[in-house]
């Protein structure tokens, strides 16, 4: 077991829900705005977040839910995509606080099988949702939106506010 490792999950989950939320009041035109540079639109970018985590733990577990989510699905609307986040991001939790540091997974890629020590799955998760929820501000932000802070800080004055820290 890695100490703290599931504390970067927990924040994880956390930015996931405060994006989704923020992005719950927005127009259709808001939503659907793309721009170079990112993944797609809004809408795309939480889809494609919201999938990926549902594939890191499958990737784990052997496990998907059923039906799987896939980002070129149609818009399930924000109750569900709140629920599959909250679901994948309560897996990489319980995954992260029972990491084996020696674990090896056999992924595909291309065609290729690779041996792949666990720890670089469980980055990629991490790096592949700050990476899109910093896309999804850069979007808002050219249509005059801010999105709520999702830094390490912020995720600590709300723990602190909830009394989980004090």
């Amino acid at each position: 077991m890695i100490t703290g490792l599931a504390d970067f999950f927990k924040f994880n989950l956390w930015a996931n829900l405060r994006v989704l939320d923020a992005c719950a009041n927005l127009d259709d035109a808001q939503l659907d705005a793309t721009m170079r540079g990112t993944f797609g639109s809004v809408r795309q970018t939480l889809m494609h977040i919201c999938a990926g985590e549902e594939g890191y733990v499958q990737r784990f577990t052997g496990r998907r839910p059923e039906p799987a989510l896939h980002e070129r699905d149609p818009f399930p609307g924000f109750d569900e995509l709140r629920r599959r986040a909250r679901q994948s991001g309560e897996g990489l939790i319980a995954i992260a606080e029972q990491f084996d540091p020696g674990q090896v997974l056999h992924l595909s890629y291309d065609g290729q099988l690779y041996a792949v020590p666990a720890i670089f799955v469980l980055i990629q998760a991490i790096n592949h949702a700050t990476d899109h929820h910093s896309q999804i501000a850069t979007q808002l932000s050219q249509q005059d939106v801010t999105l709520p802070e999702l830094d390490g800080w912020a995720y600590y004055f709300a723990m602190r506010k909830s009394g989980v820290f004090h």
